[in-house]
C-alpha cells in the first residue's frame, strides 16, 4: 500500500503502517483461536453437565397411569418382551433358573465388587447400564464383557422415556450404543427402561415406547423378583425379597450403582450360595431365551439333539439369521443390523472370563456366545464414533474438576486481592495525607516535558494549552515520530498562538514511541523529565505535584494519576471505573509494597540519569512503560505513586480500538515480565521486585484475569442448569464486593458515584471482552507472535480539566 502526499506524489508506506498491517494480519487467527478456546471450555462443561444429568436432566417419573391399551398377554406375561415378526411376545424364566440383573451401573466403587463376586462364584449377570456412566467408566464395562457377563441399555441419562419425544428416545438409545462401542467394542439388543418393574406396570404412555423399540430390534427386559436393595432394608430382607417362590424361575433385580450399595455387596454372596443349594442355576437374559427357544422346539416335535445343535449354530453365527438367534435376540438378527437401524454389527460376541468355563451353567467357549447372544461387535463408523465419545468424556472428566479447582483458586485470589487493595490502599491514603508527610524540600527547579507524537493533529493543541497553564517551570519537547498529518506545524502554530517560547519541536523518521522518547530524553535540558502522551492534558499543578517525590534522592520514577476524559459514553464510563480502581487501589497497594510495575505513559516522571543508566526506553517490548519501570527497580531506584498529579487522557472510543490498545498492553506486559525474569533469582532491589512484584503482577494481571472467565461461565451454567437463585445470589455477592471496592476508590479520588451505576453492565460485557483480549495476548505469546506499536484514532474531545465533569 502506498500513500499520496498533498502534492499528489506517491510514496512508500511508513515503517509504522507496514508494521500495523502485519499486526492486523496476525490478530484475526489468534482472536478466532481465543474464541474457540472459550467455546471449547463451554462445550466441555455442557458435556460434563449432560453426563451428570444437570444439562437436559428430567426427574419426572410417571405413576398411576392407565394400561387399557396394553395387551393382556403382555401384562400377564413373562419379564422378557420381544416383537418377533411385529407381534408382541413375552418369555418367562424357566423353573429353578435365575437371571441375575443389575441396574444403574457402572459405578467405580460397587460394580467391580459385584463383578468380583460373580467371578468368584462362576455366575453370569446381565447389567443394564446407563450410557453416561459407561462413557465415564469404560474400563469397568470392558472387564464386565470380557468376564462373560451380558449388558443391556438403561438409557443414557436415566430418564423416564414416557415423557420424552421420539427424537430424545432415539438419542438416549444411540448415545448409549456408542458408549458401549467405545468402551467394549460392542452394541446390544437388550433394553430395560428406568423406573420399570414387572410387565404389569406397563401403561398407555410407556407401551408405545416398547413397541417402537421392538420395531428397532430391541428386547425389553422387566423383573419377576425385586430385591429392593435400593431401600437399604438390611441384608436378610434383600435376600428374602430376591428369592423366587416355590422353585419358580425369575429375572431378579439388584443395583450396582445409584447409591450406597454395601448391603447389596454383603447380600449377594449369601444369596448365590443359598440359591445354588436350592438347586438353582444362573444364566443371562440371552441364556433364558435360548433355553426357552429350545424347549419350544421340543414341544413342537423337534428332536432334542437337533434343537441343541440349532441353538449352538445360531449363537455362533448370529448374522446368518438362523431360527435360533432370531428367537433369542429378535428380528434384528435376520437383517444383520444393529438396533435402531445402525449398521456395522457383526454377530454375537462373548468374553473369556471365569464364566466361560464349565461351571454352574456348563459348556465351554460357545456357552459364552450363548450367554451373550444379545451382543454385536461394533465396527466401522459406530466403533470410531464410540471411541471419540469416550475420548471426549475422558477430557471432560479431567478438565471440569481441574477447572473447578482453578475456580476456587481464582475465587480466593480475587477476594484476597480485594482485601489486600482495601487494607493497603487505606494505609497508603492515611500515610500520604498526614499533615506532617513530606517528600522533602519542595522541588521548584525547571523540568523537561517530553511529548511523543504520531499523527496527533486532533489532540496536540489541547495538550499544549494545558501545559501552558502549568504552575511549574517547564520546557516542552514535542518529538514528531514521522507524522503525515502536519502534527509538527500544528504544534508550532499552537505554541505561537499561546505565546509559548519554551516549546521545541523535533521531527524524526518514523521509528516508534520508544525511539521518540529516547530522542526527547537526549535532547532534554533538565535532570527531571516528564513523559506524557500526545492526547493527554495536564491539570495546572500536575507537573509540580508529579516532581515533588524527587526531593528524595532515592526516587528514580514517579507514576501520576491518569483519568479518563471522555467518560460520558458507555465505553468511556467502563474505562473510567477501571482507571479509578486501577490507579487508586492497585497503584496504592504496589506503592506501599515498593513494587510499582508500571509508570503510565499518559503521566510519568523520571530522573534523566536513571533513564540513561538503565539504557533508556527499550524497543524490546510493546509496553515500554512497564519495561522501563521494572528496569528502574532492578537498577536500585525507588518508584512511587503521586495521586495528586492528575492528567486527563482520551480513552479508546470504540470496541475495536479498545481491543487493539488492551491487546498491546497485555502482550507488552507479558513481554516485559519475560524479559526481566532473571530478577526472580537476583539479589538486592532487583531480587526484591522479582520475588514480590513480579509474582503479584503475574497472579493479579495475568493468571487471575485469564481464569476469571471460569467464574462467569460456571455462574451462567449454574443459573441455567443447577440452581438459578443460589447462582444469582453468589454473583450478586461478588458484584457487591466489587462495588464496595470501587466506591472506596471513588471516594479516595473524590469522583462522582453515579458512574458506578454502569458497573453491573461492565461486569456482563466489558469484562468479558477484557478476558478475551488477555487470552488473545497469551496465545500470541505462546505462538511467538510479535506486534509493533499501534496508533489509535483520536477525536480531540478531551479538553482542559475544567471542562470535564
Amino acid at each position: 500500500m502506498t500513500t499520496t502526499s498533498s502534492r499528489g506524489r506517491r510514496r512508500a508506506p511508513t515503517r509504522m503502517s507496514r508494521a500495523a498491517g502485519k499486526a492486523a494480519a496476525l490478530q484475526k487467527p489468534r482472536v478466532i483461536l481465543a474464541l474457540l478456546l472459550l467455546l471449547a471450555l463451554t462445550s466441555v462443561m455442557l458435556l460434563d453437565g449432560y453426563l451428570r444429568a444437570e444439562v437436559g436432566g428430567d426427574q419426572r417419573v410417571r405413576t398411576g397411569a392407565s394400561a387399557g391399551k396394553v395387551p393382556d398377554k403382555v401384562l400377564d406375561g413373562g419379564p422378557i418382551l420381544t416383537f418377533q415378526g411385529g407381534q408382541a411376545t413375552t418369555v418367562s424364566v424357566p423353573d429353578k433358573t435365575i437371571a441375575l440383573t443389575f441396574d444403574d451401573g457402572p459405578n467405580p466403587t460397587w460394580t467391580p465388587q459385584v463383578l468380583k463376586i460373580l467371578q468368584e462364584y462362576d455366575v453370569p449377570g446381565t447389567f443394564f447400564l446407563v450410557g453416561s456412566m459407561v462413557s465415564r467408566y469404560p474400563s469397568i464395562v470392558k472387564d464386565m464383557v470380557e468376564e462373560g457377563n451380558e449388558v443391556g441399555i438403561h438409557t443414557f441419562t436415566h430418564v423416564d422415556l414416557s415423557y420424552q419425544s421420539d427424537a430424545r428416545v432415539d438419542r438416549e438409545m444411540e448415545q448409549t450404543q456408542l458408549a458401549l462401542a467405545g468402551a467394549a467394542g460392542i452394541t446390544t439388543t437388550l433394553f430395560r427402561a428406568p423406573y420399570s418393574s414387572e410387565t404389569d406396570a406397563i401403561d398407555n404412555y410407556s407401551w408405545p415406547i416398547y413397541e417402537k423399540l421392538g420395531e428397532d430390534g430391541y428386547t425389553s427386559v422387566f423383573v419377576d423378583t425385586d430385591s429392593d436393595d435400593w431401600k437399604k432394608p438390611g441384608v436378610s430382607k434383600i435376600i428374602k425379597w430376591a428369592t423366587p417362590e416355590d422353585g419358580k424361575g425369575a429375572s431378579v433385580l439388584f443395583h450396582d450403582a445409584g447409591g450406597e450399595r454395601s448391603q447389596t455387596i454383603k447380600a449377594l454372596p449369601t444369596y448365590i450360595k443359598k440359591m445354588k443349594a436350592a438347586g438353582y442355576t444362573f444364566t443371562t437374559i440371552s441364556g433364558v431365551m435360548q433355553e426357552q427357544n429350545a424347549a419350544a422346539r421340543q414341544a413342537s416335535g423337534t428332536g432334542q439333539q437337533q434343537a441343541a445343535g440349532a441353538a449352538e449354530v445360531g449363537a455362533a453365527t448370529a448374522t446368518e439369521g438362523t431360527t435360533g438367534t432370531e428367537a433369542a435376540t429378535g428380528t434384528e438378527a435376520a437383517t444383520g443390523e444393529q438396533p435402531g437401524n445402525v449398521p456395522d454389527g457383526e454377530g454375537a460376541t462373548g468374553g473369556t472370563g471365569a464364566n466361560g468355563g464349565a461351571g454352574a451353567n456348563g459348556g465351554t467357549g460357545q456357552t459364552i456366545n450363548r450367554l451373550q447372544a444379545a451382543h454385536r461387535e461394533a465396527t466401522g463408523v459406530t466403533l470410531y464414533e464410540g471411541k471419540a465419545l469416550i475420548a471426549a468424556v475422558t477430557l471432560a472428566e479431567w478438565t471440569v474438576p481441574t477447572l473447578s479447582v482453578g475456580l476456587m483458586v481464582v475465587g480466593v485470589a480475587v477476594m484476597g486481592r480485594f482485601g489486600m487493595m482495601l487494607i493497603l490502599a487505606r494505609r497508603h491514603y492515611r500515610k500520604r495525607n498526614k499533615r506532617r508527610f513530606s517528600w522533602g524540600p519542595t522541588v521548584t527547579r525547571p523540568v523537561s516535558v517530553i511529548v511523543p507524537a504520531y499523527n496527533e493533529k486532533e489532540c496536540i493543541a489541547n495538550t499544549l494549552k494545558s501545559l501552558a497553564k502549568s504552575t511549574h517551570p517547564i520546557e516542552i519537547i514535542i518529538v514528531d515520530d514521522g507524522s503525515d498529518d502536519n502534527t509538527s506545524e500544528i504544534s508550532r502554530e499552537a505554541a505561537r498562538a499561546l505565546g509559548m517560547t519554551n516549546v521545541r519541536v523535533i521531527r524524526q523518521e518514523n521509528a516508534g514511541k520508544p525511539a521518540a522518547l529516547n530522542n526527547g530524553v537526549r535532547s532534554a535540558s533538565y535532570d527531571i523529565v516528564v513523559m506524557m502522551d500526545g492526547d493527554t492534558v495536564f491539570e495546572p499543578d500536575a507537573v509540580h505535584q508529579l516532581v515533588q517525590p524527587f526531593a528524595d534522592p532515592k526516587v528514580g520514577a514517579v507514576a501520576g494519576n491518569a483519568k479518563v476524559g471522555n467518560r460520558d459514553t458507555i465505553i468511556g464510563a467502563w474505562q473510567h471505573i477501571e482507571y479509578v480502581m486501577g490507579f487508586n487501589l492497585d497503584r496504592r497497594m504496589y506503592d506501599l509494597l515498593r513494587c510499582m510495575p508500571t509508570i503510565p505513559g499518559a503521566i510519568g516522571a523520571f530522573r534523566r540519569e536513571a533513564v540513561l543508566e538503565v539504557g533508556g526506553m527499550s524497543e524490546d517490548t510493546l509496553a515500554e512503560d512497564t519495561d522501563i519501570t521494572i528496569a528502574m527497580h532492578r537498577g536500585g531506584w525507588q518508584v512511587v505513586y503521586q495521586e495528586h498529579a492528575k492528567a486527563w487522557t482520551e480513552a479508546p472510543g470504540s470496541l475495536k480500538q479498545l481491543w487493539s490498545q488492551r491487546y498491546r498492553w497485555s502482550y507488552g506486559t507479558m513481554q516485559a515480565l519475560w524479559k526481566h525474569r532473571k530478577s526472580l533469582t537476583d539479589k538486592g532491589p532487583s531480587g526484591r521486585f522479582g520475588r514480590v512484584g513480579m509474582p503479584l503482577v503475574v497472579l493479579f494481571q495475568i493468571i487471575t484475569p485469564v481464569f476469571a472467565p471460569l467464574i462467569d461461565v460456571f455462574t451462567i451454567y449454574s443459573m441455567i442448569f443447577v440452581d438459578f437463585q443460589a447462582a444469582l445470589l453468589a454473583w450478586l455477592a461478588v458484584l457487591g464486593v466489587q462495588l464496595g471496592c470501587a466506591a472506596y476508590a471513588f471516594r479516595l479520588d473524590r469522583e462522582k458515584y453515579r458512574y458506578l451505576l454502569m458497573m453491573p453492565l461492565q461486569q456482563l460485557a466489558y469484562r468479558q471482552m477484557m478476558y478475551l483480549v488477555l487470552i488473545h495476548s497469551c496465545i500470541t505469546a505462546l505462538t511467538g507472535g510479535r506486534l509493533r506499536w499501534q496508533k489509535l484514532k483520536r477525536t480531540g474531545e478531551v479538553g482542559t480539566p475544567a471542562g470535564v465533569s
